[in-house]
Parts: C-alpha cells; structure tokens; sequence
C-alpha cells in the first residue's frame, strides 16, 4: 500500500506544478521573455498576448530578461506588443540586450520600468554572411537596412538623435539603471510588483 501512494505521488508534479505555474502567470497577466529570442520564444510570447488581449484590455506586464536572438524573432514581439490592444509594460531584469532591447523598447518610455540590478545592451545587428558574392552583398545590404531601423526605434523611443544611436551601436554599448534612466531607455527603477501600480 505504501509503495502504491509512492508511485502515485512521484506522477504528480513537475507537469502539474509548470501547469499550475501557467495558469497563475496567464491570471496575473504577465508573460515572461527568458533566455534566446527564436522562433518558439517568439511564438510562445506572441500566442500569450494575443490571448490575454482577447480576454481583457486590462494591463499585461512582460519581463524580460535576455541576452537577444534572432532580430525578426524579437521584431514579432515588438510589434505584437504594439498589435494588441492591451496595453503592455516592459519590466527589465537581469540582462536586457540585443533583440530583448529592441522587445524592451515596443511600449511608450512610461510603460517601460526595470529592476536595480538590469544591465542593458545595444549594439548592430550581426551577420554570418556566406555562399557566393553576389548574396553576400545582398545579406550585406540587408545587414545595413536592420541597422539603420534598430538605430531609428532607438533614437524614436529615447528621444537620442539618429546620429548619436547611430554612433553608439557600432560597437557594444553597455548601460546599467542609472545610465539607462539617462539615456531614456527606462522610465524608472522599480522594487516591487506594487510599484507597478
């Protein structure tokens, strides 16, 4: 007998309990953007807001704390954020860079907050570029046009001049909260989720 109430207890949990995990976030309307931007993340957060957004119009925090991906990954989020008509604020924490940046960037600066301990990132998009000449100048070209418009949602969502974004983004450009703050990439440092409120 005791066996059996063993085994029966050891099928129970990590299933159940990520479930259970799910529902509460969904309830408390957040979604959470971790780890490499790919096409499953971007699914995955995509798929989240438009269902919270068909359920209510009331607020959906996002916290978001990853090293970047692939940028049209990170793209469908920003404008997905943007799509629906909940609206949505950004929560940084731990390390906000790359393709999380632009994500962290969609909302307008007063819907954007972080954590005391977030590090920022921007910089150029990268690229592999491979195969025969001729593509390689076509990805070469399509390398400067993803520059040119991360560098303009930059300089639109800080109020920085396209010259100075444009400039910062040559090489990894680092920021924590205070400098972030400066910079306009966050409206404020927050503790607590009350402070949301």
């Amino acid at each position: 007998m005791s066996h059996s109430l063993a085994a029966k207890d050891d099928q129970s949990p990590r299933g159940d309990s990520r479930g259970m995990e799910e529902q509460l976030l969904f309830r408390a309307r957040k979604v959470l953007v971790f780890g490499e931007i790919d096409d499953k993340q971007a699914s995955a957060v995509c798929r989240r807001l438009l269902a919270l957004a068909e359920e209510s119009d009331a607020p959906i925090t996002m916290l978001v704390s990853s090293p970047g991906g692939h940028v049209e990954s990170g793209d469908a989020i920003h404008d997905m954020i943007s799509f629906v008509r909940a609206p949505v604020t950004t929560v940084g924490t731990g390390w906000v860079g790359s393709a999380a940046a632009h994500i962290f960037l969609a909302p307008p600066k007063e819907r954007r907050v972080c954590l005391p301990n977030t590090r920022f990132l921007i910089h150029q998009p990268a690229g592999g570029a491979g195969g025969p000449a001729s593509d390689i100048a076509i990805q070469a070209e399509q390398i400067l046009k993803t520059r040119e418009r991360i560098a303009r949602v930059i300089s639109e969502q800080t109020g920085q001049s396209i010259e100075k974004v444009a400039r910062d983004i040559e090489r990894d450009y680092w920021m924590d909260t205070e400098q972030a703050l400066a910079y306009g990439l966050v409206s404020r440092v927050i503790e607590h989720d009350s402070d949301l409120s």
